[in-house]
């Protein structure tokens, strides 16, 4: 009893210091926060009540968090000066009419800066995407970056032709800079999915850095920094937003984890490894 005792003892030491490590190695990470939808008619993972993104940004302002654009980010690591006190980046993916009509007040509201990356051949298209008149609106309020996305949201990891991938960077890229009159330096990379070749042709394109689904918090690079998820559509979003927000550390490498055994076929047993 007495060695099972001493046992447990040594395992809960080690993780204590496993986990002070890890909260201490990512100290100075700065959490890039992605969100895609706000609405009262999707509930679904992708979807938050305009009630409960009010919630979110009312934490992050009420907290002492200052809204960095990526630019900011990326100066004072080249420049290798401070950025503000407890730094974050707020992101929207796709372009859905909804974060104009839902999210932007919304953002008005908290003075939020806010990097949104649209797909561009839907812009103006389809009724439920914005327009450009409605993208350069939000620009010209300051608070809104337009950013690319690619041209179709197409998962350029299992495009077979290199043209293809080609022309979603760049033709993508230069809609944006034709339709915003403005650089457009980064990318989103669709559904996060990218591959070395990818990555390598984004930097050929033109873009300064490029984003990717990760759960973790960035501290330098370029085109695999890490989106932080924030999903709806199920019970206690609150709580897994501040949950994501500042246990970033510890749950980058368990979903990590979890894809690696679900990619080696172990996917029952990747279930049990939980990702709030």
């Amino acid at each position: 009893m007495r060695t099972f005792l001493k046992f447990m003892l040594v395992m809960i030491v080690l993780t204590v210091i496993f986990l002070l490590w890890l909260f201490g190695r990512d100290s100075d990470g700065v959490p890039i926060l992605s969100y895609h939808q706000v609405n009262e008619i999707d509930h679904n993972e992708f979807t938050l009540s305009p009630e409960e993104f009010d919630a979110q940004m009312k934490y992050l302002v009420d907290n002492g968090y200052t809204f960095v654009w990526p630019d900011e980010l990326l100066d004072a690591w080249d420049e290798q000066t401070p950025l503000p006190s407890k730094p974050v980046v707020v992101t929207f993916g796709g372009g859905k009419l909804d974060f104009y009509k839902t999210a932007f007040p919304i953002l008005q509201k908290y003075n939020v800066k806010t990097t949104l990356f649209v797909v561009t051949d839907f812009i103006g298209l389809y009724p439920n995407y914005i327009t450009w008149a409605q993208a350069r609106e939000m620009q010209d309020s300051g608070l809104v970056d337009i950013e690319s996305n690619t041209l179709n949201h197409g998962n350029l990891a299992d495009m077979l032709s290199n043209q293809d991938i080609r022309n979603q960077l760049v033709n993508s890229k230069q809609a944006v800079e034709w339709y915003m009159k403005k650089p457009a330096p980064y990318l989103s990379y669709p559904g996060g999915m990218y591959t070395r070749e990818v990555e390598q042709m984004t930097h050929e394109a033109g873009y300064r850095a490029a984003f990717t689904i990760d759960y973790g918090v960035a501290h330098s690079g370029r085109y695999v920094l890490p989106l932080i998820p924030i999903e709806g559509g199920k019970s206690h979003t609150f709580l897994r937003f501040k949950a994501r927000l500042h246990c970033a550390p510890l749950i980058a490498p368990l979903n990590r984890l979890k894809n690696s055994m679900i990619y080696d076929g172990n996917g029952a047993l990747a279930q049990f490894i939980w990702i709030p």
